[in-house]
């Protein structure tokens, strides 16, 4: 999709994406910077927008960078963490890939405390975790890591640090068993993994924390979020939907039970995500990436979500927005309970308190202080009914952004105060392909703003992170990270374009388009009064031919609109001559009366600017004239006629035919007629006798070649830059007949003459072919009535030309290259 404001920039505008595999490595995409190290798949990223530091995890390695600038490796930091031979060895006997898996994929860096950072990586298929110091930067102390990160480096992970305690929720060990845990401190807690299996092959994609403890009057815990795909078990109107995107809540202050559920959440529950197109019955099951913003408080929170579908062969991706009042609803509302291997909604009695919530003021009056004093009852109950019943639906009921021809990987989102005093959410989006896409929401629909290519090759977007301070956004990938402005208003030359684009970040300060920045200057948004620039061209096409009028509208959400002598052009289609697109207008078998000043206009939101503007002169066809030895043809073939639309019917084709055939007899008699008289005469003359001995030796080598084939063809006296002075024909409005000897042998033909092929367009001038072709067009072909071709000939068919084989699609394939011709003494540019 190109950008709202102008064709797909690549990143800053420097060269058309399609290009970028064509420019020099060295080349560098401007306003952005690069950091690439000796490591690949650089796919953990931790921002302290504090010190401006920007630490970046890789595959056997992490790395340290200034935000300002990541391409300055004189301040940058690497420090090495491979796994050792040994352990590889030991992996490529467990029949790991050794090109991929059997190396330490670096999948956990966070911030342990002042002074030290906690990290945790694959290690070639046995996890490891280490500290560090971050003053040194260098490694202090390695511990085990198979609790706290995947074996697999390919399987979905996520986890964080808060307050000292670390949580994490991925696919664990050999068996790939999907858990929730809290790492440490003690004690250790886990999800269930009970014939009710809370957790069913998950795939997680992200988790939050949000602090619902701040002012809370009821003594509320904060709670953490995680958000995952997994095999769907629930009953569907659909058996393709074998899976389901879920959000799940536990309360950070869960110590596990007492006698139930010792070291197991007590407050684990789960509901459905919903993000689908109910008209079309399009569902998009698998959650990928998610980001939350928030708000003043938590039910003023909301969630992004990017989903794709279940079908691997098809590329769509979809952005769903939730608020975190209706996450709470869905968790406040009625359970699921398994009955008969199907899952229903549990209607019986719910004992208390609520299994599931935090501890609260009410809990402590009944004196349960912790969930180790919560009966058993309610831990029996929850262990049972961890699946609610009460989908979650995005907000509008349907997704804010729906893309056709991408796979979303990742999402950050960045809100931004606009000139007019509102809120808006700034969406960052990554796709497999390393694209960047910019985006604004404004009201319930989001308008992609750009779309921009960070990286040379193909490979999908790993992380992303937001620095408030420098105003950019970093993004990684297998090959490196890029550090990319969160906009460029020096992009947009023109008020047009500064408006229309709708990005928060700008606005036209009267001369240019700049950054909008908050202080005591305010910044005016107006339209210009004066007229634009229109880039103007003149046409001519023959009447009864087509013609495009090329007018690119850049932006997506603009329409063209024509106008003919100033008249709104209305209506589309054949019926009324011509054709609107995205590209263009085509006009239909152009006739007199379509002659006149078009101009093209980009239309949004009521603002009419023009494009393009197009002086069009459609040009009368001459009327076809032709002769042979001087006498004028009172009737000419119906293939040297011009051609009109509305005039080819199965009559005049079978006329044409008939017509051909008759003249071609009619030739071949004359000309049969003519050589016997020669041949007599030659015989009985005596002064044929006397040039009859000079001319034995040229008889004798050409008398094998001698045939009775001939060729009828129209061409131009202009043709060759000359005419053949030895061509029996007679010239009239530059054009004429010509009988020409073939070169092969003499055998009566066998075959009919080939049928003609279908009368062609009108004629091009007589200087050229259609296409400047003339001098690549084979020896068969030749110019009738200036780019329709006839091909008349007697012949052998063991002999025949390879030409006249392929004559039909080297004809179509000329024609279809053919464009229309410039038909002004001095025009602009071709009519094509």
């Amino acid at each position: 999709e190109k950008g709202i404001l102008g064709v797909p920039w690549l990143i800053c505008g420097l060269i058309l994406p399609s290009l970028i595999s064509l420019a020099h490595p060295s080349l560098r995409l401007l306003g952005c910077n690069h950091f690439r190290g000796a490591a690949v798949n650089y796919s953990t990223l931790l921002l302290e927008d504090g010190p401006g530091l920007l630490y970046v995890g890789a595959r056997e390695a992490i790395y340290k960078l200034d935000t300002s600038n990541i391409s300055d490796t004189s301040i940058s930091l690497s420090l090495e963490w491979a796994a050792s031979a040994e352990q590889k060895r030991q992996c490529l006997s467990k029949g790991k890939n050794n090109q991929t898996e059997c190396y330490n994929h670096v999948r956990f860096l966070d911030r342990y405390n002042d002074t030290h950072m906690y990290t945790c990586g694959t290690h070639a298929f046995r996890p490891r975790c280490a500290y560090i110091d971050v003053a040194r930067f260098t490694f202090v102390r390695f511990e085990e890591g198979k609790e706290k990160c995947p074996y697999d480096p390919t399987k979905g992970y996520t986890g964080f640090i808060i307050d000292g305690e670390m949580y994490s929720a991925s696919q664990y060990e050999f068996r790939n068993i999907p858990d929730i845990r809290r790492n440490f401190p003690f004690p250790n807690l886990r999800t269930d993994n009970s014939p009710t299996s809370w957790l069913l092959e998950s795939d997680f994609v992200g988790s939050a924390l949000l602090r619902e403890s701040i002012n809370s009057s009821i003594g509320d815990d904060d709670k953490l979020y995680f958000f995952f795909t997994e095999r769907n078990t629930e009953p569907t109107a659909y058996s393709s939907q074998t899976k389901v995107a879920r959000v799940a809540r536990v309360c950070k202050g869960d110590i596990g039970g007492q006698r139930s559920l010792q070291r197991k959440w007590t407050s684990f529950l789960k509901a459905r995500l919903v993000c689908a197109i109910p008209d079309y019955e399009l569902y998009f099951n698998v959650l990928r990436n998610i980001f939350v913003v928030e708000g003043s408080s938590v039910h003023d929170s909301v969630l992004y979500g990017v989903f794709g579908l279940e079908w691997r062969n098809v590329k769509m991706s979809a952005v769903c927005q939730y608020s975190f009042r209706d996450v709470q609803t869905a968790f406040d509302g009625p359970y699921m309970e398994l009955q008969d291997t199907k899952w229903r909604e549990y209607t019986g009695t719910v004992p208390e308190p609520r299994p599931g919530s935090c501890i609260t003021d009410q809990h402590r009056a009944l004196l349960i202080n912790s969930s180790r004093d919560l009966p058993d009852n309610v831990l029996n109950f929850t262990q049972r009914h961890a699946l609610m019943s009460r989908q979650i639906q995005p907000v509008g009921g349907r997704p804010v952004l729906l893309q056709r021809s991408a796979d979303y990987t990742k999402i950050a989102v960045k809100q931004v105060v606009g000139l007019d005093g509102r809120v808006y959410d700034m969406l960052f989006i990554g796709t497999d392909e390393g694209w960047l896409h910019r985006a604004v929401k404004i009201s319930d629909r989001v308008h992609i703003i750009e779309e921009l290519q960070l990286f040379e090759e193909k490979q999908p977007i790993n992380n992303m992170v937001i620095s408030q301070k420098q105003n950019r956004i970093y993004v990684s990938a297998a090959s490196g990270v890029v550090q990319v402005p969160l906009s460029s208003c020096e992009r947009y030359t023109s008020c047009y374009d500064c408006v229309f684009a709708r990005d928060p970040f700008c606005g036209w300060d009267g001369r240019a388009c700049t950054t909008v920045v908050f202080n005591n200057r305010h910044l005016h948004i107006r339209l210009p009064q004066s007229k634009s620039f229109v880039m103007h061209r003149t046409r001519a096409v023959m009447a009864g031919d087509d013609m495009l009028l090329q007018c690119e509208i850049r932006s997506n959400l603009a329409t063209p609109h024509w106008t003919l002598n100033g008249q709104v052009m209305l209506g589309y289609g054949v019926d009324f001559g011509y054709r609107t697109g995205t590209d263009g207008l085509l006009i239909i078998g152009a006739q007199n009366q379509q002659s006149g000043h078009y101009r093209c206009y980009a239309v949004e939101n009521g603002v009419w600017v023009p494009v393009r503007s197009y002086m069009v002169r459609v040009q009368p066809v001459p009327p076809p004239a032709s002769h042979l030895s001087g006498k004028q043809l009172l009737s000419p073939p119906p293939a040297l006629l011009p051609f009109r639309p509305q005039l080819q019917t199965y009559r005049h084709m079978e006329a044409m035919y008939i017509s051909l055939v008759a003249v071609l007899g009619g030739l071949c008699l004359v000309l049969t007629v003519v050589l016997l008289y020669v041949s007599f005469c030659a015989r009985n003359s005596p002064s044929a006798r006397k040039y009859s001995q000079q001319a034995l030796s040229i008889t004798t080598a050409t008398e094998r070649k001698r045939s009775s084939h001939f060729e009828l063809k129209t061409i131009s006296s202009h043709c060759n830059g000359r005419t053949e002075g030895r061509s029996r024909a007679m010239s009239r409005d530059g054009e004429f007949l010509q009988i020409i000897p073939a070169d092969i042998q003499t055998t009566p033909s066998k075959e009919p003459p080939p049928a003609p092929p279908l009368p062609m367009p009108p004629p091009l001038p007589a200087s050229e072919y259609a296409n400047g072709l003339s001098a690549t067009l084979p020896s068969v072909l030749r110019k009738m009535n200036g780019n329709s071709y006839v091909l008349l000939r007697q012949t052998d068919s063991e002999m025949t030309s390879p030409l006249y084989h392929s004559f039909t699609e080297e004809l179509n394939r000329i024609l279809e290259k053919r464009k229309h011709t410039q038909l002004d003494i001095q025009p602009d540019e071709s009519s094509v």
